[in-house]
């Protein structure tokens, strides 16, 4: 099983399973694969895509947003993920 040494390899990782998922998707419509099959491998790429970006909001939390609050910057750091959740939705 791949064991990620840092954030960066995770994430790195993570955008990978999303390209192949993302590839075969490619390779269906190319093909004329029937389209349920094709959804289904689409919401496998959304999957992949949604939980890398979990990991990369994670990791910022951590990390960006711990530093800017100790700095006294809390209100720039909620600001900033806000407007990240603003766009998603």
């Amino acid at each position: 099983m791949f064991r990620p040494k840092d954030e960066q390899e995770r994430i790195t990782h993570r955008l990978k399973i999303a390209k192949g998922h993302l590839e075969k998707v490619i390779k269906m419509v190319q093909s004329d694969t029937y389209c349920i099959d094709v959804l289904h491998q689409s919401s496998a790429v959304q999957a992949a895509l949604k939980e890398t970006d979990s990991v990369i909001l994670e990791n910022h939390l951590r990390t960006c947003v711990a530093d800017s609050i100790k700095e006294g910057n809390q209100e720039k750091a909620i600001k900033e993920v806000m407007e990240v959740f603003r766009k998603k939705n």
